[in-house]
């Protein structure tokens, strides 16, 4: 089973790539779930160039969260920073309780269609998971190892560089990953404000009735979230090791 696993998001990895260079050498498994005479494969805008732009919103929108969030927890855990706490967790849970199409309205009129309103939507529905899992691994720490932190006579940035932050890494990646996960979804609803994300094949199936379409957009979404979530977890698995936590 543990060989399994790699092999099979292998294949998939392989699969997405075959599919997003060669589109059109799928079209025949598509054919039955697109209506008529109308072309089984998207083609109004590459697969490719609306997944490189989808990845790299999200990935800018995960960056931004997680800056923010992790900034946020190291500041409610510092002993003159616990009056941020509640502010911090406000923040973080604005997201949450604002769905993202909401967002999207409001930051339409100030930022215009395009690119910015998503982002904004995204940074915000991700700053919870990061958050949380950042306040968890800094708090969870063991009072003994920062003792001995202070007995070395490192200073609190010292301590916080080499030792809280790299000992909280693996509960960081968790927040992220989790973070990175539900904004490849949520970034479809952008192509609503005009950006250029795999939601553009969604809609597009949806408004002329084309299923193929919203097939392709949906498993291209899920298989990207897969293997992120994957890489991810390897990564989280790998800080564990060397923080000394079981993984």
């Amino acid at each position: 089973m543990s060989r399994a696993g790699p092999l099979v998001k292998f294949a998939l990895l392989a699969l997405l790539a075959a599919f997003l260079l060669a589109p059109q050498s799928f079209a025949g498994l598509f054919r039955p779930f697109a209506p008529g005479d109308t072309a089984p494969i998207y083609t109004q805008t590459p697969l490719l160039t609306l997944t490189v732009n989808h990845l790299l919103l999200v990935a800018a929108a995960t960056l931004a969260a997680g800056l923010l969030a992790v900034g946020f927890a190291v500041a409610a855990t510092r002993p003159a920073g616990r009056d941020v706490l509640p502010f911090a967790r406000a923040v973080a849970n604005l997201g949450q309780t604002f769905p993202p199409v909401a967002v999207l309205a409001l930051a339409v009129p100030v930022f215009g269609f395009g690119p910015v309103p998503t982002l904004v939507a995204l940074v915000l529905y991700g700053l919870l998971p990061i958050f949380e899992t950042t306040l968890t691994g800094l708090e969870g720490l063991d009072p003994a190892l920062m003792e001995a932190a202070r007995g070395l006579g490192l200073t609190d940035r010292q301590r916080l560089v080499q030792v809280e932050l790299p000992l909280a890494l693996p509960m960081i990646l968790a927040g992220i990953r989790l973070s990175a996960v539900i904004g490849l979804a949520t970034a479809t609803i952008g192509s609503t404000v005009a950006a250029s994300t795999l939601g553009e094949v969604i809609i597009s199936g949806l408004l002329t009735g084309n299923t193929a379409y919203v097939l392709q957009g949906g498993l291209v979404v899920s298989a990207l979230a897969i293997l992120i979530d994957a890489a991810l977890r390897a990564l989280e698995r790998v800080a564990a090791r060397r923080s000394g936590f079981p993984s």
